[in-house]
């Protein structure tokens, strides 16, 4: 008898029109429509059909310059995600929101209401947020220090499962002979947490949902976003831009999982993925050539300055980007990883600020990939087999279009060689990633 193969998870990321930055100025883009709750749930539906694990929206809590020429203003993650869920029925449904800029309470009512409302579909995507851009929008003068925010970020989940797990399953009674709705005194339990950050008495004011509490995603791949992930997350978004930085982030947080005490099993990492796929390696090469053209200088000079925290248009476009004039990455208070990530481009092949640039539109520095659907497969299929990922965040350069050449002529090759489900045989998003549901926790009252 054979070995079943691996199976590959797969997470559409949803961006307006697309993960290419400009793709808002293709052809086949609807820039229109980008606060148009109808265009989004066709895309839900899409993805659904296609038997995708899930779907992921971004947020973030400031406007930046890069409004001026890209689509960055939209509805906002949550209320979307709940109107998502009435259009779509099986397909998992991932918010972020920031742990430094939100109140744990208030984030737990959330996402059991959204748990609820989607039979057990919900996922939380964690964020510390960036910048001291987004921190004067919530009444303080400087983002707090990297360290810091991940020590909140900790605290804030233990304040959550808290809060989810203080209902019992059995919590509710409903006898209405005898008049008693719920077993207060035995099955609801105040978490009368108090720490660095929080003190929160509890109990959650909403029974307790499908899946125990949502599935818990984590975006940092920062040594502290990695130990994090490592204790406490069950989905890792991340960025890797080669394979053998794919295997190398793989086996870093898989070992550090023994360290808590966690199966390997008990952690999906999903690197992403934006596929620019043609019927032909011609083909696919034009529509990537065709984005390449539409790549804004501009833009991408406000995104690379707010990464690496300088002002490049001071340095001559066409000179290596000076390395040595930035801030050391312990100075960084945005995206620690994705500053390393592109410095090490930079460093490895002698990039200029616009090679840079042009390299970088397509996703932003995740791993992007052009050709048949066949070599596409491949490529993921390679990916999975030596353990660089066990599936992908799949970043679309443009929607609908780009997306729909690969729901149409990657996934079916991916089912094809049997490495992708053809059909869902579960309801919740922890189903369909292989996940257990938390037991619960009895918090004894104080």
């Amino acid at each position: 008898m054979s070995t079943p193969k691996r199976q590959m998870h797969l997470n559409l990321f949803m961006l307006s029109t697309g993960h290419h930055e400009t793709s808002w100025r293709h052809p086949a883009t609807t820039p229109e429509l980008a606060t148009d709750i109808r265009y989004y749930t066709k895309l839900a539906q899409m993805a659904e059909g296609a038997k995708l694990d899930s779907l992921f929206l971004a947020d973030a809590l400031v406007l930046t310059p890069a409004i001026k020429y890209k689509v960055t203003a939209g509805l906002e993650p949550f209320t979307m995600l709940s109107a998502l869920a009435m259009g779509t029925e099986r397909i998992g449904l991932i918010g972020t929101v920031s742990t430094t800029y939100s109140e744990p309470y208030n984030v737990a009512r959330m996402f059991a209401s959204l748990d609820h409302i989607s039979g057990g579909r919900a996922g939380w995507n964690s964020v510390t947020s960036v910048g001291d851009v987004t921190a004067v929008n919530f009444g303080i003068d400087q983002h707090p220090k990297h360290e810091e925010r991940y020590e909140r970020a900790k605290e804030f989940l233990d304040v959550l499962k808290g809060l989810w797990d203080s209902w019992d399953d059995d919590a509710i009674v409903a006898n209405k002979e005898t008049g008693i709705y719920t077993d207060f005194d035995n099955k609801i339990h105040p978490i009368h947490h108090q720490g660095k950050h929080f003190t929160v008495r509890g109990p959650l004011n909403i029974c307790r949902s499908p899946q125990g509490y949502p599935v818990l995603i984590q975006a940092g791949s920062s040594e502290a976003g990695k130990d994090l992930a490592a204790e406490t997350a069950e989905v890792i978004f991340t960025a890797q831009d080669t394979l053998e930085h794919g295997i190398s982030f793989y086996v870093d947080v898989k070992q550090r999982m023994q360290k808590y005490g966690r199966s390997r099993e008990d952690l999906k990492i999903l690197p992403g993925f934006s596929p620019i796929v043609g019927v032909t390696e011609a083909e696919a090469l034009e529509k990537k050539e065709q984005l390449t053209q539409l790549a804004s200088i501009e833009l991408g000079l406000v995104r690379l300055s707010n990464l690496f925290e300088t002002n490049l248009s001071q340095y001559p476009l066409d000179c290596p980007l000076p390395l040595d004039e930035l801030p050391s990455i312990d100075k960084i208070k945005g995206q620690k990883a994705r500053f390393q990530m592109f410095s090490e481009m930079v460093r490895k092949d002698n990039l200029t600020i616009r090679q840079l640039i042009l390299h970088t539109a397509s996703a932003r520095g995740h791993y992007t990939v052009a050709g048949t659907p066949e070599y596409i497969a491949d490529v993921m299929e390679e990916w999975l087999v030596k353990e660089a990922a066990d599936g992908f965040n799949v970043m679309p350069p443009y929607f609908p279009g780009g997306f729909e050449d690969f729901i149409s002529l990657v996934v079916p090759e991916l089912q094809r060689r049997g490495v992708f489900r053809t059909e869902y045989t579960g309801r919740t998003l922890r189903d369909h990633l292989g996940l257990k549901r938390p037991l619960g926790k009895v918090v004894q009252p104080v």
